[in-house]
């Protein structure tokens, strides 16, 4: 077996804005990137958008980077995000935590009870829940 050093089992961080939102991050694995020591390469993720005034957003993945400089986090492979009754799942996930968005990129997929809809970049308000469609490719709605 190989050693692996800087190595940190079943991490949560836990941060909050101005208007009393906060976001948790929960990793089964961490460590300290050699390269940014601001950042925290992460394995086995989950994450959860909490605000007093709207639903929470879900997310997973099997990695993530977080920025402990701006709380800000990368999300990539298996990305699942769900909030209210939408399912979106992506290839990654940039979380910009001070301007309250999500951007989903790469093979985006958002399905709900009646539509599937496919976007090369999905943009996700966190506040309004909104979204924001840019693709150059043509986008794809089904509905049942």
């Amino acid at each position: 077996t190989k050693k692996i050093n800087n190595l940190t089992k079943e991490i949560e961080y836990v941060t909050s804005n101005d208007n009393g939102d906060t976001f948790k991050i929960i990793a089964m694995y961490g460590k300290t990137n050699l390269e940014n020591t601001n950042i925290l390469d992460l394995e086995k993720v989950d994450g959860i958008i909490s605000s007093l005034e709207r639903s929470k957003i879900y997310i997973s993945s099997d990695f993530a980077k977080y920025d402990y400089s701006n709380q800000n986090s990368k999300f990539y492979t298996n990305v699942v995000i769900k909030y209210d009754n939408k399912k979106m799942t992506c290839d990654y996930l940039d979380l910009e935590m001070k301007k309250n968005i999500a951007i989903a990129y790469d093979n985006v997929i958002v399905q709900d009870e009646s539509s599937i809809l496919r976007a090369q970049v999905i943009i996700l308000n966190l506040i309004t829940k909104d979204i924001s469609i840019n693709s150059e490719d043509k986008i794809k709605i089904l509905t049942n």
